[in-house]
């Protein structure tokens, strides 16, 4: 019988190069699986660490796939070239764990050349994103193609939450049974409250004021606009901090600029942080905030939820995909309804939607008991069900099942 002996796994993101929630939860997989048995990373960067545990090998880009193309493609073939070189690569690995569309096809490309299963966790699905069109252009088409392959004829597929399981099985030809559910985690050491203010200080931010909190990258799918849009009609004694960087488009950050713009002039107290900031900073931001938003039109996961939670930050989200599995509404905080036009992730009423966004972070940051209670009950929830130990033995235990099985 195979025994498993060494994992694999294949990532855009992996640090100092992380920008998203995909990318936090590889470094941390990647670290307590390490803890477990030994973990080689393929990402995509200049990273080089052949003599640890994980072993770590970045992937640059090759100027090649930006010459004599329409920019928008360089993405999408770039993605494509470097996950031919992973999977071409020699490896000893008995099982490839692959993140993201970027990385999929390395992992269908490794286990033909290798001989070896292969899975992959589902973060975000490209047929609920189309509006990565206006990013991608025809690349998306390109991306949609990688991520089908790669799904369809996985060893397994993990879910980060049961709705996206269930987006999987309607979008995609692959047997319920290769389809598991673990969800992301949190460093419950690292995330919790701290009574630190210099980060907030630094950045512009008035320690004696009380604030509602954004963080993530300007992009369509996490509904920042429909918070910006709604800050005429949050309280005016609560400062607006928007950690939101990494615009997916040139539109979309112009957009977020203008509309920063418009509704900074009406009122003060509207800070907009554009750089990524170091996690302990964040961890600041998290923890001093009165209300953090999320106020995504689709999302998988939104391991911000568990951040803020794990920092004893009451929440408002919105009630879709797997926040829905996060926060408990009116037990860690509050979830906004939102109905979504029928084909698009564009609500069906945005003035509304933003307008129950302004009223629920009111709602908190006004009722001082609510607010105590959501911060209790977040952090017990994060705590009795989240932790990174437990994510990632049965990570462990679905290789095993695969390699061993």
């Amino acid at each position: 019988m195979a025994k498993l002996n060494k994992v694999a796994i294949f990532s855009k993101e992996y640090p100092p190069y992380i920008y998203g929630g995909a990318g936090v939860h590889v470094e941390y997989l990647s670290r307590e699986l390490a803890r477990l048995i030994p973990v080689e990373v393929r990402c995509f960067g200049d990273q080089d660490d052949l003599d640890g545990n994980p072993r770590v090998k970045g992937y640059g880009i090759w100027d090649e796939m930006k010459r004599n193309t329409d920019p928008r493609y360089v993405g999408a073939v770039d993605a494509f070239a470097r996950s031919l070189a992973m999977a071409k690569d020699n490896l000893d690995a008995d099982v490839v764990h692959c993140h993201t569309w970027y990385t999929d096809m390395a992992g269908f490309l490794a286990s033909k050349l290798w001989g070896i299963p292969y899975v992959l966790s589902i973060h975000s699905l490209e047929p609920l994103r189309p509006w990565k069109v206006e990013q991608l252009g025809n690349g998306y088409h390109l991306s949609s193609w990688m991520e089908r392959t790669a799904i369809e004829q996985a060893s397994a597929v993990i879910a980060v939450s049961k709705e996206t399981r269930e987006d999987i099985l309607r979008l995609f030809n692959i047997a319920p049974e290769k389809v598991h559910v673990i969800y992301n985690g949190i460093d419950l050491n690292e995330y919790r409250t701290t009574a630190a203010q210099d980060a907030l200080v630094r950045y512009g931010v008035d320690p004696e004021r009380p604030y509602v909190l954004f963080v993530g990258r300007i992009a369509r799918q996490k509904g920042i606009i429909h918070l910006v849009n709604a800050i005429p009609e949050i309280d005016s004694a609560l400062q607006v901090v928007l950690c939101a960087g990494a615009p997916d488009t040139p539109e979309i950050a112009a957009e977020m600029s203008k509309r920063v713009t418009a509704v900074s002039a009406e009122r003060e107290g509207v800070i907009w942080i554009q750089e990524m900031l170091s996690r302990p900073d964040v961890i600041q931001m998290y923890a001093n905030a009165t209300v953090f938003c999320c106020p995504s039109v689709y999302e998988p996961f939104g391991i911000i939820n568990l951040e803020a939670m794990a920092c004893e930050t009451a929440v408002v989200a919105s009630a879709v995909g797997g926040i829905k599995e996060v926060v408990v509404h009116n037990e860690t905080g509050l979830m906004v309804d939102l109905q979504i036009k029928e084909g698009t992730f564009d609500p069906v009423d945005p003035p509304a939607f933003s307008s129950a966004l302004a009223a629920a972070i009111n709602t908190v940051a006004q009722d001082a008991d609510l607010r105590t209670k959501f911060e209790h009950n977040g952090r017990k929830r994060v705590e009795e069900h989240f932790s990174w130990s437990a994510i990632a033995q049965k990570t462990l235990d679905l290789y095993r099942s695969l390699v061993e099985g």
